[in-house]
């Protein structure tokens, strides 16, 4: 907002308004009773968003009214006969259509709230549905309370959670399980609420159901991990068990492979599962706190909503999160057993520059004496050609008449020719020596 635009003149943040409207941006449902809920939630991929918002937006055509240009967290749209309530999740998109004009039937679930929906459109909404369902809200405020058995046969037969929430304001009734027409069902009986207090205590209901499957949703996962981790402890129990035998001859190679397999399959794994996972925990903080809202009382010989979730969603949960500790459990020790191969391996490369660094100095002595004689050879071979060239100048020199002992001299020149090549042998091979050492002295100050 520019400073023209308040009373005061102040410089405001830009995204203050934006941080306002946040808190606003999924409001409770005032809910009179009696009155019908029928709510879906459906997974929808990032690539898919825009189809489900134009699917959403067709939708209004039905009813001749007039769509949004632009998608939103929630719309609550009023189509004269129900209510369509629309929420973007971040993974999922839900549904809640509330219906207030019924018509009278002799079971609460005989017409629900989804039959005001286009069967066409229902059977076209993009994504997969992970969660549908009917609740049923009866005004009890002025009727006694419903019999049991009555109640059972709404349900089908099936066995009942119960509970009087809101310190007895309400009684909800359900099952936890699917019914003949593919979706669970929630009873509701207002007692003592008001419209705001019953649409918040509804919201809550829905989305403990709704975020009980979405947290359950990792734990075929986690099973079947669970079973894959298992058999991945005792190759890798063999593998160290193999490193730290000394008297076994173990193939480095091939356990190495194993460790490269092992590592790539626990990090694949943990790629598909780490978000799951996380998902999944922050589901069920959402739910442990939705629960604790609901301030449950018990109704006599039926587990309660909460009692329910901690005796089967809780054991879920911990199976997801020891999974995902035993995934991360799994790829610590594999990084430690292959620090330990690593080090194992360089210890043998060690051992072996040394065998090889000892072997180069026994050659290089054997080649230093074979040098010398090599040297020695060089030395007589040297001064065999140089006496011999040295004879042609003599006798070059006797033929011209000079007089001399050519037999004494030729003699006398062979160990002056001898120590003056020994000499300069000896001068150059210690020149290289002075340029090596020079060389090395060199290399150790860089």
């Amino acid at each position: 907002m520019a400073r023209s635009k308040n009373a005061y003149g102040l410089d405001i943040h830009p995204l203050r308004d934006v941080l306002y409207a946040e808190l606003h941006s999924r409001p409770f449902q005032v809910l009179p009773s009696p009155a019908k809920v029928s709510c879906l939630a459906v997974m929808i991929g990032p690539e898919k968003k825009q189809a489900e918002f134009e699917h959403f937006c067709s939708l209004y055509g039905y009813f001749d009214c007039v769509a949004p240009d632009e998608d939103g967290v929630c719309f609550e749209v009023d189509f004269g006969h129900f209510k369509i309530r629309r929420d973007n999740h971040l993974e999922f998109t839900s549904y809640m259509i509330t219906q207030t004009q019924m018509a009278t039937s002799e079971t609460p679930f005989e017409h629900n709230a989804l039959s005001c929906l286009p069967l066409d459109w229902l059977s076209t909404l993009p994504g997969k549905t992970i969660a549908a369902f009917h609740v049923v809200v009866e005004d009890a405020r002025s009727t006694p309370e419903p019999d049991l058995g009555l109640v059972k046969r709404y349900f089908e037969g099936m066995r009942l959670v119960g509970s009087r929430p809101q310190n007895g304001d309400a009684q909800v009734w359900t099952s936890f399980q699917l019914h003949s027409d593919g979706c669970g069902r929630f009873l509701i009986y207002n007692k003592h609420m008001s419209d705001s207090q019953l649409g918040r205590m509804v919201q809550r209901v829905v989305e403990i159901e709704t975020y009980r499957l979405m947290a359950m949703i990792a734990l075929p996962m986690a099973r079947t991990y669970n079973a894959e981790l298992m058999q991945m402890d005792e190759k890798l129990a063999r593998t160290t068990a193999s490193l730290s035998d000394p008297s076994e001859d173990s193939d480095e190679q091939r356990l190495l492979g194993e460790l490269i397999d092992m590592a790539a399959w626990v990090e694949a794994a943990r790629a598909k599962s780490s978000y799951r996972f996380s998902g999944t925990r922050a589901y069920h903080e959402l739910i442990l706190k939705r629960l604790s809202e609901l301030k449950e009382d018990e109704v006599s010989g039926h587990l309660t909503i909460t009692e329910f979730m901690t005796r089967r969603l809780t054991p879920a949960v911990r199976t997801c999160n020891t999974a995902d500790k035993h995934l991360e459990s799994l790829s610590t020790r594999i990084d430690r057993v292959s620090d330990m191969m690593r080090t194992q391996v360089e210890m043998s490369i060690q051992s072996q520059n040394q065998q090889l660094l000892t072997s180069m100095d026994r050659r290089s002595k054997i080649q230093l004496a074979m040098q010398h004689t090599v040297e020695g050879l060089s030395v007589a071979a040297i001064s065999y050609y140089s006496v011999g060239l040295l004879k042609f100048l003599i006798e070059a020199v006797y033929d011209k008449g000079v007089e001399f002992d050519k037999s004494l001299v030729i003699g006398l020149s062979v160990p002056i020719v001898v120590g003056g090549v020994w000499f300069a042998t000896r001068k150059i091979h210690k020149r290289f020596l002075l340029l090596a050492k020079a060389r090395e002295e060199k290399d150790k100050q860089v």
